[in-house]
């Protein structure tokens, strides 16, 4: 088997591996300014491990040529697959920073073919199966069979059980595992601790009359946190993105840990309009507000932050990983951030949450320990040559592809 890694190699973002020259796995983008793309390619076949934009940002412009390669995912991937390059379209559409058109985007649904879990199918001459893994709705381990070698692609994974999605309990024999290893340096606080202190910081919060803005990624993160607000009944809205994500998941129930419980959350929560100032509204309100974007650099955020900042009895709940510099991170660190171009210093208070939907290090070697006899290349990560040193050193066979490697086996 004939492995190149064209982007995730040895970084977080633009996720792309081609097996045999001919089947992709994933062919994701990098945020920034400007977004950064796997390099080129053509396959016969592109196969998605989920719907984030690090994973599914750049697969519309496969499609921007003649080539027609068939795309494979989950129906929960595709949909979010497609939302996202129709937001991508909304920022960047026309510019040098998005490589692909309407068409493109258009041209997804004449491709697609969706699977469920551990259903077996055939793709450019490889058997494929998807296997949950417990990281959002849909997502799944890829495992890659040539004939001669079975190749296990984890895509991102959590090994501890969330509100949303159940953890990844799947360990198919294989030759050789691609692993992540987002976070291979960290241990998470025990969830259900993380979710005690969260609801008893924003219940304070309320009693003693503030707001609670809650930035969230809009697809999981925007889900788990109204999960919560509805368990413990905080009252709250939801705005930006998530609230599409959420109507499309009601779709998708199957793929989620808890159907009701998903139901209840939805008509627990208030979704935003955003006709007539209701924004600033409702940032006048004794309530909670969950929105995107997940680290201030758009979408409702920028309303709602402005709204509260000033007030020391406000609260701003962060409730994921703030990639360095980001306006959330810049908040984190010096509560200030520069919001629509402002530089805004928030009175308000700002807490951070590990709600994280990636194994931590304990998660990531107990989940390698089915295959401590097997070739493990590591992606995924910012120290990805760390943590396969680490490996080795307990006699893994591991090694750290660099970006533009090829692996052959």
């Amino acid at each position: 088997m004939d492995i190149r890694f064209l982007g995730g190699a040895g970084e977080v973002g633009r996720s792309a591996i081609l097996v045999n020259d001919r089947l992709l796995l994933d062919y994701g983008m990098k945020s920034g300014n400007p977004p950064q793309f796997p390099g080129d390619v053509d396959p016969d076949a592109v196969v998605v491990s989920h719907g984030h934009l690090d994973h599914v940002g750049a697969i519309s412009s496969l499609l921007s040529g003649d080539a027609r390669p068939s795309i494979h995912w989950t129906p929960p991937t595709r949909e979010f697959a497609l939302t996202l390059a129709r937001d991508t379209l909304k920022l960047h559409g026309g510019t040098m920073q998005c490589p692909f058109t309407e068409t493109d985007v258009q041209r997804i649904t004449q491709v697609s073919k969706t699977h469920g879990y551990r259903e077996t199918f055939e793709v450019a001459g490889h058997e494929v199966s998807f296997f949950d893994a417990g990281h959002i709705p849909g997502s799944a381990h890829v495992l890659v069979d040539d004939g001669e070698t079975r190749l296990f692609y984890t895509g991102d994974f959590q090994t501890a059980a969330q509100q949303l999605v159940s953890k990844t309990t799947a360990r198919p024999d294989a030759d050789a595992v691609i692993c992540e290893s987002t976070y291979s340096d960290l241990e998470h606080d025990d969830r259900s601790a993380v979710e005690d202190q969260f609801v008893e910081s924003v219940e304070q919060t309320l009693w003693e009359g503030g707001t609670v803005v809650i930035p969230a990624f809009a697809i999981g993160r925007t889900q788990e946190m109204l999960l919560i607000c509805e368990r413990y009944d905080i009252p709250c809205y939801v705005d930006g993105m998530g609230k599409q994500i959420t109507e499309m998941l009601m779709h998708h129930l199957e793929f989620v840990r808890d159907a009701d419980a998903l139901r209840r959350a939805k008509s627990h929560a208030r979704f935003v309009t955003g006709r007539d100032g209701q924004r600033k509204r409702i940032a006048e309100q004794n309530t909670a507000v969950i929105t995107t974007s997940g680290m201030l650099h758009g979408g409702p955020a920028m309303t709602y932050v402005p709204a509260v900042r000033s007030h020391p009895t406000n609260k701003i709940a962060l409730t994921g990983y703030q990639v360095e510099g980001t306006p959330g991170r810049d908040l984190l660190e010096t509560g200030s951030a520069e919001i629509d171009g402002r530089m805004m210093p928030v009175s308000a208070r700002v807490e951070q949450y590990d709600f994280s939907a990636h194994a931590d290090r304990n998660g990531l070697r107990s989940f390698l320990e089915s295959y401590a006899d097997e070739k493990v290349l590591v992606n995924h990560g910012d120290r990805c040559e760390g943590f396969a040193a680490e490996l080795r050193e307990d006699g893994y066979d591991a090694t750290a592809p660099e970006l533009g490697e090829r692996i052959v086996m």
